[in-house]
């Protein structure tokens, strides 16, 4: 993410934004969704305007003129709304790319994990996998099978050190297209954005001064069970 600030205008800035390209073999990348389009000029079209095109290098800029804030609206809500925008594009491009797990393609190249970061430092990995039986009991139908592991699954093999170093292990979803049908695509998508939070704030709560080394794993591993994936 970039900002710029007018020098000539104290009000106006630039937002520029940007997000992997989910391209892997033949997947077609995503950009701005018509939703994420629709949204953003849903905030105020005065104060918040899509720049075409954008800026070099990003997929989205954005002109805020923040002396257009009317005066009958809570300024706090529309920084909020314009803050929530990255989130937006990366809950969308998810989901393209959960549409597409039942897609029987098995082209060289396309098991790669892709990339994904929501918040600085906190990345996760997509990879497509061949369909397995994971069974077919009224707990899977409802919630996607879930493992812990001390060390990176074999799919992480090659990606950067510092992605892959951890004190709590790692946790992997296994997605099948019936986990995503309907309106349940929205809550999976809301899972996985904001398990990486789930799991800080309970460390956060249940640490205590003389944490022992292995502690945070235990801790992770007790998490996996109460975290609910359906209402």
């Amino acid at each position: 993410m970039f900002e710029q600030s007018s020098v000539s205008d104290p009000h106006l800035a630039y937002l520029s934004i940007s997000m992997p390209l989910l391209s892997q073999g033949d997947l077609p990348s995503y950009g701005i969704s018509r939703y994420t389009t629709e949204m953003i000029k849903g905030i105020s079209s005065d104060v918040v305007e899509i720049v075409e095109p954008a800026k070099a290098g990003y997929q989205l800029t954005l002109r805020l003129n923040f002396a257009k804030i009317p005066r009958n609206k809570d300024p706090v809500k529309i920084i909020t709304d314009i803050s929530a925008v990255q989130a937006t594009i990366l809950s969308s491009q998810l989901k393209e790319m959960l549409r597409k797990v039942n897609y029987d393609d098995t082209h060289q190249g396309m098991h790669k994990p892709i990339k994904l970061v929501y918040h600085p430092r906190e990345p996760f990995y997509v990879s497509r996998q061949e369909l397995m039986d994971v069974g077919i009991s009224e707990k899977w139908a409802k919630a996607p099978p879930c493992s812990w592991s001390p060390i990176p699954p074999p799919e992480l093999r090659g990606e950067p050190f510092e992605d892959l170093s951890t004190n709590g292990g790692f946790v992997t979803f296994d997605i099948a297209p019936h986990h995503i049908k309907g309106k349940r695509l929205d809550k999976i998508v809301w899972n996985l954005l904001n398990f990486y939070a789930y799991v800080k704030y309970h460390v956060k709560v249940l640490q205590k001064p003389n944490l022992e080394e292995d502690e945070p794993t235990k801790m992770v591993q007790g998490m996996l069970p109460a975290y609910k994936w359906e209402n």
